[in-house]
């Protein structure tokens, strides 16, 4: 028996960024089903004469090609954590804030339903814009879209400034800090737990690697004016094979978020330092990013939006963009605190408020 599939509704671009956030979310793309999503943005924007359309996977990129001196690159991504009945969305009134609930609307559809309603209203913008939306933002590194053009599509990434719509109450957040995890080991001798004396416990040989987490004091780094608290935490502990043996190896699994005054060499070797007389194995390790603030394109935008920056503590791709030389800033509507919750929701001002920023800049009023 043919299973029949129903048609993805089109998006209308003319309608508000409040209701093209509702639509967007209402087409489920958890990471790994974008498709179905990418081919609707692609298919609305393609009415679009001033924009240059294409597709990579499930990203979609839209340009401009109007001669001028700078360009800026707007991105956000398409997909979701997995849905937990929060679709479809609906609209609700907590402590008089009007809210749009559901799973996407933080992170970080009502962001791209902004910059798609501009993409395709904002026809001669004072800067040529490259707008991004890609694919596998929410797993694995290697399957990050973002990712996969810098490493295939450099030339598309490339601006003067960037901006990543991340979600940040519509407030502007600088750079980012960086991410890295290591296994910490330690290894003992295996033996009957009724004559323990016989064999090296490892587990209780991890004892001076949670003194050192417990004892150890975060550093506030200020970053280009902006002040970055690090965090360094033990997120996971291994160890034992049986109820009667003795263990012979523990593992403590550590996550360090590190100001963007240090490079990822320099925050390995800090670990390895801080653990030393320990096996110390990376497992994952990410860059940060400075803030992005000294460019002109950037102290134009702050202005534009009216906005304070703030530091990120949170890793995010605007370091996909540093790394490639390219100041980058995150601005996106909702709190991130509501980012993955079962409760997500964004308030309907925090959207508005983010269209209006961005277009007051890129309509260069």
């Amino acid at each position: 028996m043919s299973i029949s599939v129903l048609p993805v509704p089109p998006l209308d671009l003319t309608e508000s960024s409040i209701e093209i956030t509702r639509r967007l979310c209402d087409m489920p793309s958890v990471s790994g089903g974008e498709a179905a999503v990418a081919d609707a943005i692609e298919a609305a924007l393609a009415e679009c004469a001033h924009l240059e359309v294409l597709r990579d996977g499930d990203a979609v990129i839209a340009r401009t090609h109007l001669g001028r001196e700078r360009r800026v690159v707007i991105a956000g991504h398409i997909d979701t954590v997995p849905i937990n009945n929060n679709v479809p969305t609906r609209f609700e009134t907590i402590d008089g804030v009007e809210y749009l609930w559901g799973r996407g609307t933080v992170d970080m559809k009502a962001g791209v339903a902004v910059q798609l309603k501009l993409a395709a209203e904002l026809a001669a913008p004072p800067v040529d814009v490259t707008w991004i939306w890609y694919d596998h933002e929410e797993v694995s590194d290697e399957l990050n879209g973002l990712n996969r053009l810098a490493r295939t599509r450099p030339d598309l990434l490339a601006g003067d400034f960037a901006i990543l719509g991340e979600p940040t109450r519509s407030e502007v957040e600088g750079g980012c800090n960086g991410n890295m995890r290591v296994e910490v080991r330690t290894f003992g001798l295996r033996a009957h737990s009724a004559r323990a004396w016989v064999g090296e416990n490892a587990i209780h040989a991890a004892a001076p690697i949670l003194d050192r987490l417990v004892s150890y004091t975060p550093r506030e780094v200020e970053v280009d004016g902006l002040v970055y608290r690090e965090s360094l935490s033990a997120v996971g502990i291994t160890g034992g094979i049986a109820g009667n043996v003795i263990p012979d190896e523990c593992m403590v699994h550590v996550n360090y978020r590190f100001a963007p005054s240090r490079s990822g060499d320099e925050a390995e070797q800090h670990l390895r330092d801080l653990f030393h007389g320990f096996e110390v194995t990376v497992v994952d390790r990410a860059e940060g990013a400075r803030p992005g603030l000294d460019s002109p394109l950037s102290r134009e935008f702050l202005a534009a939006v009216g906005a304070t920056a703030h530091p990120k503590y949170g890793w995010t791709d605007v370091a996909r963009f540093s790394a490639l030389g390219v100041p980058a800033v995150n601005y996106g509507p909702g709190d991130p605190l509501k980012a993955h919750a079962d409760d997500e929701r964004v308030p309907l001002e925090q959207i508005t408020s983010c269209e209006a920023g961005l277009r007051r800049w890129l309509s260069g009023s």
